[in-house]
């Protein structure tokens, strides 16, 4: 007899993904009415990346599968041909988990693939943050997404609008926030003086959070970026925290670029920075410099000043602590002094109100799972 819990099924690739969804995945797994199980790929299972898998296991979460990628090229036609490796590969651990739903994130290309597989199988698919926009290649990828899926949870009411107008069905839209919110405030586990003892920084210092990660279509000068960035942020003086970035194509000439810098004085490397320490750094930081969409969605949370950097953000929401600037030096350094001239925030984020998990886990385990929702046509 098939068990009651309803079967969920994540799939996670990346530290981001994971550490967005952690508490949600958490949860989900406590919640009498659902059952979680976990497909991991990507950079989780690699030790270049900081083999962030055993974070997954230290949450109590279970791992039931795990499907191994070449990261070692770092192009577009690696990306591609990944995609295809987890589309065979997801298909076969769902035949072994059987879901009931499969839960996605996002717009990365392991979302895309378990989105293709789960559909073939006729399992229900529910995306989180589709409707959003980007301007990159990642755009097309979560818009796709959001069409292979049966289930919404958004986090703004203009996503909702978006997805509707794509020809989504309002009654399988539902606006939940971002689940990357939940629980931001309790992640702070570190003051900023404790942080910087770690890392022999000087509290008394201006600090800069880096997060920069390489775009498609701008792979061949995501290294010259990174370099332009880094030497504006090094001509002001500021002590640098700098993630290494993810396996997308260009990353390798990012890492390459950050290495050119790792023996500064005020400059500290890092492959990974648990959730905890990297919220804390987010919270304490004067300024976060980068691409990354923690900058845009979750900084807003501690009145952060944030400098997003180029085009792979284009057209996203931005809260009020957001500027865009090209990835030039000389702008870079005008955009840092502004900054840190203006200094925090007002603590306004209209991307959620840190109750995104409690939503996703109540509609996971109420909404009705019909033949009739597998049956998707476009509402207009």
């Amino acid at each position: 007899m098939k068990d009651s819990k309803r079967r969920i099924c994540y799939i996670t690739g990346t530290r981001a993904d994971f550490g967005l969804m952690q508490s949600t995945l958490v949860r989900i797994q406590k919640s009498e009415a659902l059952e979680l199980s976990m497909v991991v790929t990507g950079t989780h299972l690699s030790a270049e990346h900081g083999s962030t898998v055993e974070e997954i296991i230290s949450a109590g979460l279970l791992v039931s599968e795990m499907v191994r990628l070449n990261l070692t090229d770092s192009t577009g036609a690696a990306m591609a041909r990944n995609i295809g490796v987890m589309i065979s590969s997801f298909v076969d651990a769902f035949e072994k988990i059987r879901p009931d739903v499969v839960l996605l994130l996002g717009d990365r290309g392991e979302m895309l693939a378990g989105a293709l597989a789960a559909i073939h199988l006729n399992i229900p698919v529910a995306h989180i943050h589709g409707g959003e926009r980007s301007g990159t290649v990642d755009e097309p990828v979560r818009h796709a997404i959001s069409k292979l899926s049966h289930i919404h949870f958004v986090a703004t009411d203009d996503s909702r609008d978006r997805l509707i107008r794509m020809g989504e069905h309002a009654s399988s839209v539902f606006v939940t926030g971002a689940p990357g919110l939940d629980g931001l405030s309790e992640l702070i586990t570190s003051t900023k003086a404790s942080l910087c003892e770690e890392v022999g920084f000087d509290p008394r210092l201006r600090t800069a959070l880096f997060v920069f990660h390489s775009v498609l279509q701008e792979a061949d000068r995501a290294g010259t970026h990174a370099t332009n960035v880094m030497e504006a942020l090094v001509g002001h003086g500021l002590q640098i925290i700098a993630l290494m970035p993810n396996s997308d194509a260009g990353s390798e000439s990012v890492r390459h670029a950050l290495r050119q810098f790792e023996h500064h004085e005020k400059i500290r490397l890092l492959i990974h920075l648990p959730r905890g320490k990297f919220i804390s750094w987010m919270a304490a930081c004067d300024v976060m410099v980068g691409n990354s969409s923690s900058g845009i969605i979750e900084a807003a949370t501690f009145g952060t000043p944030v400098i997003n950097i180029g085009i792979r953000q284009n057209l996203r929401q931005r809260n009020v602590n957001v500027v865009d600037v090209e990835p030039e030096t000389a702008t870079v350094q005008k955009a840092v002094n502004t900054a840190l001239q203006h200094g925090r925030f007002s603590l306004e984020n209209f991307y959620g109100d840190g109750r995104a998990g409690e939503r996703i886990a109540g509609y996971l385990a109420k909404l009705p799972l019909t033949p009739e929702l597998l049956l998707k046509f476009n509402a207009y």
